[in-house]
């Protein structure tokens, strides 16, 4: 089995173990900014040290890079973060499968600004496809429970949530690629250790201003809640060292494609953990929507 694929699936499941300790961040302790800021500032350090570490065990030295490596990093850091912000404070308008599942529409949003921007061709089935997501984004959308016309109840909250958190996710996962493709290195693990440290302090440090200025009081908190987050910040950093080394080797699509079994963990992690259950009509759409992103990246 190909390597990018191994890490995409460990990349999935790190994941996952991140967002089942936002979650409980989130629920109470901590703002959705401030479980956000948790999971970077729990990995910096990590990180770096890795990083640093692995250029001195190897040998080598900081590798050269293009003016473009720091628009790509930045672009990527920044939607990550409000991509990030989206999913951990949907987790407080619907379940946790659920909200995974919303973000995985991440894949069938790239299909279409990529037909959009870049001009790229959508087979029949793959417009299919992405119908299929359409609806089963309309039914996880649709709040249980709410009287009203079907437009309110399908455009509210947790659906803007779901679906910003998957446009921000996708254009996070292009701009980390182009920045790992900037530096001037035919080793990956250099390539994605170096891109991964760069972007996590940033990300940190813009964040913990913003929550300064806008939350006071989240930062200490954050800092309190440091028996729980850093292991946040750990499962943080291996899911992310794994999707940025997979991204050097093979396209975001593809990676994306393989990293569909986030979906199958989250909904073990839902029963398990939590203790959720999903209704039906929840429960199809999942069905739908997983089914749309594997179809989608395996025919556009």
């Amino acid at each position: 089995m190909d390597a990018w694929i191994l890490l995409s699936i460990a990349a999935a499941a790190f994941q996952t173990l991140r967002f089942v300790l936002q979650k409980r961040l989130s629920m109470g302790t901590l703002s959705a900014g401030g479980a956000t800021l948790a999971r970077f500032l729990y990995s910096a350090p990590f990180v770096v040290t890795l990083a640093f570490g692995y250029l001195w065990g190897m040998g080598a030295v900081w590798p050269g890079y293009s003016p473009l490596f720091w628009l790509y990093a930045v672009a990527g850091g920044l939607s990550q973060i409000l991509a990030t912000w989206c999913v951990v404070a949907l987790f407080s308008e619907r379940n946790f499968a659920v909200g995974i599942t919303f973000k995985k529409t991440e894949v069938v949003q790239t299909a279409i600004v990529g037909f959009v921007i870049l001009g790229d061709r959508i087979t029949l089935w793959g417009l299919g496809a992405i119908v299929l997501g359409l609806v089963g984004v309309l039914i996880l959308s649709d709040t249980p429970g709410l009287e009203a016309r079907w437009w309110r109840r399908v455009t509210n909250r947790a659906a803007f949530l779901g679906l910003a958190s998957g446009a921000f996710f996708a254009i996070s996962a292009v701009g980390y690629r182009g920045a790992t493709l900037e530096i001037a290195s035919t080793d990956p693990l250099l390539r994605a250790g170096l891109s991964l440290a760069v972007v996590t302090v940033m990300q940190t440090v813009a964040l913990s201003l913003w929550l300064m200025w806008r939350e006071p009081g989240q930062v200490s908190r954050v800092i309190a809640a440091r028996r729980t987050a850093v292991w946040m910040g750990l499962t943080g950093m291996a899911g992310s060292l794994c999707w940025f080394t997979a991204f050097t080797l093979q396209s975001a699509a593809l990676v994306f494609a393989v990293g569909q079994v986030e979906v199958i963990f989250s909904l073990l992690a839902s029963a398990l953990i939590f203790g959720e259950r999903l209704t039906r009509r929840e429960g199809l759409g999942i069905a739908l929507v997983t089914v749309s992103v594997m179809a989608v990246a395996a025919l556009r």
